[in-house]
C-alpha cells in the first residue's frame, strides 16, 4: 500500500472565508500515484472546517449568512468560551456545524466526486496561519 501526507497552509486576509481547495487536493492525489484508495482532507484547527459542496458563489454566501444566524459573532459576551479572553466562541460552533474532515474515494487515480462536488476550506477565525492535512492511502 502507498501513502502520502502533505499539508496545505492558509493565512486568510479575512476573519471568515471559504476557499475551494479541490485543485490543490487533486494535485496531491496525482503526486501520490495512488490509483485506487482514499483521500482524507482534515482541518487541523478547531476554528476551521473542511466540507464538500457546490462551488456556487450564492450558496457560499448562503452558508456564511446561515452560520452567522446560527452562531452570531457578536455580542461576544454571549459565549462562555470568550470568558477565557478569546473572542472566537462562534468560530468553534461554526466549525462543528460545517465539519472537521472529508474522505473522498480515489478511482482510476482521480477523486471520485458526485456531480458538482468540490472540497472547501472554511475559515471562521482567520488572519493567522492554519493547516489542512491531506492523507492519501491506497494502491
Amino acid at each position: 500500500m502507498k501513502s502520502l501526507r502533505e499539508y496545505l497552509w492558509f493565512n486568510t486576509s479575512k476573519k471568515k472565508e471559504f476557499i475551494n481547495i479541490t485543485p490543490q487536493v487533486e494535485e496531491i492525489v496525482k503526486k501520490s500515484r495512488v490509483k485506487e484508495g482514499l483521500c482524507l482532507v482534515n482541518a487541523m484547527h478547531i476554528t476551521a472546517s473542511v466540507f464538500i459542496n457546490d462551488a456556487e458563489s450564492g450558496l457560499l454566501q448562503d452558508f456564511e449568512n446561515w452560520l452567522e444566524n446560527l452562531a452570531p459573532h457578536e455580542p461576544i459576551s454571549r459565549y462562555r468560551h470568550n470568558l477565557t479572553g478569546e473572542d472566537n466562541g462562534d468560530a468553534h460552533l461554526k466549525r462543528t456545524i460545517m465539519g472537521r474532515e472529508v474522505v473522498v474515494a480515489i478511482t482510476n487515480g482521480k477523486l471520485d466526486f458526485g456531480p458538482w462536488e468540490q472540497i472547501f476550506y472554511g475559515e471562521f477565525d482567520g488572519q493567522r496561519r492554519k493547516r489542512v492535512l491531506v492523507k492519501i492511502i491506497g494502491e
